[in-house]
């Protein structure tokens, strides 16, 4: 291929509606639906559970969830460790479809050549889902309006609470028209961040406990993958074999692949008869040195 030949172009874009609930089930709960803007590189079964976590939380304070939304950050974000957004869309596209009946990606965000703030980013599913779609239909025929909501880690509420780190537009726009849903992690003090939060947004941060810690962040993964070591039951096979297969996240592409767990091999079999296997804040994150920290704003969950 020359030097000068260009990527495959991308289908036109669609606002992906294939699991999202129309009709609300109970009109006596207030519809919402759940969106997680981060790196997604790669994406690990923590970002998967934060939005099963998030759904039995807002199951039992009166809202009934009717999609759940990945929307990985762009290219520009240009954040250390970052994939391309076609190599971590196709991530999340697999991880959601093989692992959940409700949770999707859209590809928004990512396809977008500019930084796209997160208040912006939940403008677009706000006009998608309520202007477009009409919002979400009761069983009597009453058109409803579906709440969006930010969901991630809790080391988005502490940059929050940092001066200088989000636009304080951006913060009254997204704490006061949306809200946000955030997983504390082992070791956050999510809820004393929340006290630096002006009090009229607090009735819209809903802090979710973790009942069985999970401390898997994409950084860890990174750091594991380029050292050879396995990842095996810290993210999807589907997105291990992906990232094998792409030779993703190496310091050095050309050593051979690793092998991974496998059932032994029959008995009288050779050793060659084993199966092998195969965000953020509301400004993009500048060199060290700059007015951010990339590893403070870089994400919704801490090493996305």
């Amino acid at each position: 291929m020359s030097a000068t030949a260009t990527a495959t172009p991308q289908p036109p874009y669609e606002f992906p509606i294939h699991r999202l609930r129309r009709t609300l089930s109970d009109p006596s709960k207030t519809p919402l639906c759940l969106v997680a803007c981060g790196s997604f590189s790669p994406i690990t079964y923590m970002h998967l559970r934060m939005f099963e976590m998030a759904l039995d939380h807002a199951t039992a304070q009166g809202y009934e969830v009717i999609g759940g939304y990945l929307s990985p950050v762009g290219d520009a974000y240009k954040k250390r460790g970052l994939a391309s957004a076609n190599h971590r869309i196709r991530m999340c596209e697999l991880a959601a479809d093989q692992t959940s009946n409700w949770i999707m990606v859209d590809p928004w965000e990512a396809l977008k050549k500019d930084y796209t703030p997160t208040a912006m980013v939940l403008d677009h599913f706000d006009e998608e889902i309520n202007d477009k779609l009409g919002g979400v239909e009761t069983e009597n025929g009453e058109r409803r309006k579906v709440r969006v909501a930010l969901l991630a880690g809790s080391d988005l509420i502490s940059t929050m609470a940092e001066p200088g780190v989000w636009g304080q537009a951006d913060l009254d726009h997204i704490l006061g028209d949306y809200g946000a849903f955030i997983i504390e992690r082992s070791g956050s003090k999510a809820d004393k961040a929340v006290e630096f939060i002006p009090q009229q947004y607090h009735r819209n941060i809903h802090i979710i406990r973790q009942l069985i810690a999970n401390d898997v962040s994409s950084t860890k993964i990174r750091d594991l993958l380029s050292q050879r070591m396995s990842v095996h039951y810290l993210l999807p096979a589907c997105v291990i074999d992906y990232i094998q297969h792409q030779g993703l996240y190496r310091h050095d592409a050309n050593l051979p692949p690793r092998p991974t767990s496998a059932p032994p091999p029959p008995p009288g079999a050779t050793e060659g008869d084993g199966a092998g296997s195969g965000r953020k804040g509301g400004k993009p994150p500048t060199q060290k040195g700059g007015t951010l920290n990339p590893q403070v704003t870089g994400s919704m969950v801490n090493g996305v």
